[in-house]
């Protein structure tokens, strides 16, 4: 994990990557939770033995699911030692290049692409990537916004 002493030194790393987390397995019970929470029981997801028959050999992770696991990446990957306060504030993009199979290892790959200063704070703009272990396309790619207090 990389650790920043002050929030206004990030304004120099646009255009940088500013941390990348640790590993994370995706397993079919968090699969099965996020089904209960959503409301989405499509097979792909929930049934082991049809998903086994199906496109992707296995049931893969709902892409919002995927997404969801923004706030745990960015846990592992960088923290920015004087922000007492973070709020998300959206999204810019989203898209889903590769289906995650269960039991893949998902890591997040973060590169800074804007710094606003606000009022005590700052809000930024990081592209996330989240990569497959051993896969040629990421799960996703989403530009994050946030909102930093210090």
């Amino acid at each position: 994990m990389k650790h920043y002493p002050h929030l206004a030194g990030l304004q120099a790393l646009v255009g940088l990557e500013i941390g990348t987390s640790q590993w994370l397995v995706v397993e079919q019970s968090r699969i099965d939770r996020f089904a209960e929470a959503t409301g989405d029981h499509q097979w792909i997801h929930v049934d082991p033995v049809r998903a086994a028959q199906g496109p992707f050999g296995a049931t893969v992770a709902h892409g919002f699911l995927t997404l969801s696991l923004l706030p745990q990446l960015f846990e592992t990957a960088f923290a920015v030692d004087d922000v007492r306060m973070g709020i998300n504030y959206g999204l810019n993009r989203v898209r889903f290049p590769h289906p995650v199979r269960v039991g893949s290892r998902l890591r997040g790959r973060f590169r800074l692409l804007a710094y606003e200063p606000l009022e005590g704070g700052a809000q930024i703009t990081v592209e996330a990537t989240i990569e497959i272990e051993g896969a040629a396309k990421p799960a996703c790619v989403a530009e994050s916004v946030s909102r930093r207090y210090v």
